[in-house]
């Protein structure tokens, strides 16, 4: 039996990318949320920060939504 080890580094370096990537998305999310509660709380307009909230947790679920779909393409 022959390990590829290389393919197995590769597998390694997207899966870290991909969840470096979806949990800065998450976190930029939060922090728009939170600037939409403070700007509200302040009487500003609250509006830039809940889009770039919804953005944020809309590629989230995008890009869950797109591996979920290969894995069962590849089913």
């Amino acid at each position: 039996m022959n390990i590829d080890w290389a393919a197995i580094g590769s597998v390694f370096g997207v899966s870290l990318v991909a969840t470096v990537g979806l949990v800065t998305l998450f976190t930029l999310g939060i922090k728009g949320l939170s600037a939409r509660e403070r700007a509200t709380a302040q009487g500003n307009s609250a509006a830039l920060a809940a889009t770039a909230a919804c953005l944020c947790f809309a590629a989230c679920t995008a890009a869950v939504a797109y591996g979920i779909h290969l894995i069962v393409a590849k089913a």
